[in-house]
């Protein structure tokens, strides 16, 4: 016996059908976006019973009911027209309606699948949530599958890995030790720290830098995501503190979205840490979160401290068009105030226009956010070739309206930076947002308030080709062609302006102190090679 034969397939049958075989019509759930949400969305079985997502979560809702009618039967076996029999109408299941916004969620499915081409990562996620109320305006993960036909996919395709799928973030989890210090007010903005040069013993342990920083501000640390600087403000904070700063932010315990499956993450409780734990903890290490977990922190630094319930489902709406259920915005506690996310989005901003997160950069708007890049815990210890390549952030940073969270997993090598990997997906699909969405407005940048851009690259790592990195300044512009290959003369600049200069002609930095730049080497005029370190000293 067959079940669930599609007109086509029965097309034959029915034009010649045989004596005594009964052909009962019904109808069955179909998706006409094909792979679009299908992990939210979910499936149904052959009986229109949902199986996996709102589907299943939201089954007694969608299902509605059946009718019936009684007849009366001539000895033929025909209905006779007798309307005095009980009959019951149908009753037709809810319309649901979610927070996500299709246009968006096409942008974010289109530009993962196109960063795994391009990074050869073996799976991705995304989210897009508003700050202002948590509601979900795009989530998903890739591989993914279509909801039309779920058993043509691996079982591991049909997962809501944003909820379900838990990683190290590395720095992106910087932010945290960050909010803890401004809080509790342990470290001033101005204040400098000496970085040891790249490397440094903390517990036993040996910590590296990605460069051989020097002294570095608190805002710097962010900016160039010193693992040494970060670990040396923890240490100042304290585990008590930094644990109970995880916890505000929903680290370490479930976010209640509407949707069955979600992972807690992993906060070891403090009585469970080594000396070593603070460190680990303050760079992203021993502590795992899920990607809808980063995202509610993230949104909390963007709508001035409150961590948010995420939202999915707007509403429900019965058959009579009449709302049933609805789910509000709901504050679940207040992190910190006003004023110490202020300072924390003015760090994000740094790192987006002049730190490791550049590639997220867009002309003329302001973006907050962080790069992240963590190496994978397998049997028992980091790995040197399988990274998690992650970056948050949002934007307008001075009144943020989206907030996006992406996650490569496994990007071939080069590929496995925060700031190379991930964060170019962050500038392609806020492009794209902006572009088809004019209830995000262009809102200059109030940190750059007095200036204009005087040096723009609208596309500059498109091709992964171009190095330099694009920002704005107060600097006069400088015209690098009459150094050919020789190092220029960057005395008396800030540390933002020789960046500017240095950076388009290819050459790395290394840097020390604050103010104005006192020293360089090599000196103005030797020539260079790109690629080579020009080392500056601030005062």
């Amino acid at each position: 016996m067959e079940r669930n034969l599609s007109k086509e397939e029965s097309k034959a049958l029915l034009e010649d059908l045989p004596e005594g075989v009964i052909v009962e019509r019904d109808s069955h759930r179909f998706y006409p976006n094909v792979n679009i949400a299908s992990q939210l969305i979910g499936y149904t079985d052959p009986d229109n019973f949902g199986l996996t997502g709102i589907e299943k979560q939201y089954n007694d809702y969608l299902t509605g009911s059946s009718g019936w009618v009684m007849r009366q039967l001539s000895g033929k076996g025909n209905a006779l027209p007798n309307n005095r029999f009980p009959s019951k109408a149908p009753i037709d299941g809810s319309n649901i309606q979610l927070t996500i916004d299709l246009d968006y969620q096409v942008v974010l499915q289109e530009e993962l699948f196109r960063r795994v081409n391009e990074t050869e990562a073996i799976s991705a996620m995304g989210i897009l949530i508003n700050p202002q109320t948590g509601a979900i305006l795009a989530m998903a993960s890739l591989p993914d599958f279509d909801s039309n036909y779920p058993s043509k996919y691996s079982m591991e395709y049909h997962k809501n890995r944003v909820l379900t799928d838990q990683f190290e973030p590395g720095s992106t989890f910087k932010f945290v030790a960050a909010a803890a210090a401004l809080k509790h007010q342990l470290v001033d903005l101005n204040e400098e720290f000496f970085c040891e040069n790249g490397q440094f013993t903390f517990a036993g342990e040996v910590v590296n830098d990605h460069e051989d920083y020097g002294l570095l501000t608190f805002p710097q640390i962010i900016e160039n995501s010193s693992n040494v600087g970060i670990i040396k403000i923890a240490d100042r904070i304290g585990t008590k503190r930094l644990y109970r700063t995880c916890r505000d932010f929903g680290f370490g315990m479930p976010t209640n979205i509407s949707f069955e499956g979600e992972s807690s993450g992993t906060l070891h409780h403090i009585t469970k840490w080594s000396g070593f734990s603070i460190a680990s903890v303050s760079m992203g290490q021993e502590i795992a979160v899920t990607t809808l977990q980063l995202a509610m922190a993230y949104a909390a630094i963007a709508n001035g401290g409150f961590l948010m319930k995420p939202l999915l489902v707007k509403q429900i709406i019965d058959n009579n068009g009449k709302s049933i259920y609805t789910e509000d915005p709901e504050v679940l506690r207040k992190v910190s105030d006003s004023i110490v996310m202020k300072d924390l989005t003015k760090m994000l901003t740094r790192v987006v226009e002049t730190g490791t997160g550049t590639s997220a950069y867009l002309p003329g708007w302001s973006i907050a956010g962080k790069t992240g890049t963590a190496e994978k815990f397998i049997d028992g210890e980091y790995s040197k070739t399988k990274y998690i390549s992650n970056f948050a952030g949002f934007f307008p940073a001075e009144n943020p309206q989206i907030v996006g969270v992406f996650v490569l997993n496994e990007p071939k090598y080069g590929f496995h930076w925060g700031g190379i990997g991930a964060a170019p997906i962050f500038r392609r699909v806020a492009k794209r947002i902006i572009n088809m969405d004019d209830s995000i407005q262009i809102l200059k940048d109030k940190y750059k308030k007095d200036s204009e851009p005087l040096m723009m690259v609208e596309n500059f790592i498109e091709s992964n080709k171009v190095q330099f990195k694009p920002m704005f300044t107060k600097a006069a512009y400088v015209n690098i062609n009459q150094y050919s290959n020789s190092m220029p003369d960057v005395r008396g600049m800030s540390l933002l302006q020789a960046k500017v200069v240095l950076r388009q002609m290819g050459y790395k930095i290394k840097f020390s102190g604050s103010g104005q730049v006192a020293w360089q080497s090599p000196k103005p005029g030797t020539d260079l090679i790109e690629g080579s370190v020009c080392i500056i000293g601030l005062q």
